[in-house]
């Protein structure tokens, strides 16, 4: 059996087994037997293969990382723990949207609290989209049920989707923009979802509690890690299950 995924990977990135041996130090051959007869290199040679192709070890070698490995990793994958989110600095989230080179996204119900504490940030994401990151806001939709929950289940009714009607006034400036999508979700969130490349900040939602008093885990990307992953798929499914319309295409 052939490692497709590898033989694609390195094509997609416009190289040649050859030119992978010689970025590694290995003859051209050990390449083609790891994509033509599915050999697994050497822990080093799968790390520096997966930096070069831009992909993760476990996804161009699933046998490679075991779970107990995967879940160690995944442990060194958090930074810091912060137990609300009104304690991580302004800074770190500044940081985190300017260093971002490839993508922003921002699973949320409302994230009010991005445009309030950032005047400059829609006009940040519309930079960042002109020069290449692809940027995706994604908000509650205010009709849904799991908004109205959200909003009693914080002693609030009706709140969290005046939250919502309030920051798509932001991110209507943005209708236009190439690279940017702002669409609404009719997801039950368990977390907040804010990625910038390869870190992300985790708003965990806890029953009764309002996010900026509930625990953010800032993660940074390993590979053969598992923590962040479960993250960031975890945004893409509701990506690719969830009922996503336009921002402003929902009536009020």
């Amino acid at each position: 059996m052939a490692n497709e995924r590898l033989r694609d990977a390195i094509l997609r990135n416009g190289l040649t087994p050859v030119a992978v041996a010689e970025r590694i130090g290995v003859d051209p051959k050990t390449v083609e037997r790891w994509i033509t007869q599915d050999r697994t290199p050497y822990p080093r040679h799968q790390h520096a293969i997966a930096a070069i192709v831009r992909q993760d070890v476990p996804y161009l070698w699933p046998k490679a990382v075991t779970p107990e490995k995967a879940s160690r990793i995944g442990q060194s994958e958090m930074v810091r723990l912060y137990s609300r989110r009104s304690s991580v600095p302004y800074d770190l989230w500044h940081q985190l949207i300017e260093r971002a080179e490839q993508r922003i996204d921002v699973l949320a119900y409302a994230g009010l609290f991005l445009v309030e504490q950032d005047p400059r940030l829609i006009d940040t994401l519309r930079q960042k989209a002109i020069d290449g990151v692809e940027v995706t806001i994604l908000l509650g939709d205010p009709t849904s049920a799991a908004i109205e929950r959200r909003s009693v289940e914080e002693g609030g009714p009706g709140v969290m989707a005046a939250k919502i009607r309030q920051v798509e006034q932001y991110y209507n400036q943005l209708k236009g923009v190439d690279k940017v999508k702002v669409l609404y979700h009719d997801t039950t969130l368990y977390n907040s979802i804010y990625r910038f490349d390869d870190e992300m900040l985790v708003n965990m939602h806890v029953l009764g509690i309002p996010a900026p008093h509930a625990p953010v885990m800032h993660l940074r990307k390993l590979n053969g890690g598992d923590l962040f992953r479960t993250y960031s798929d975890s945004f893409d499914r509701v990506v690719r299950a969830s009922k996503l319309q336009p921002v402003g295409d929902v009536a009020a």
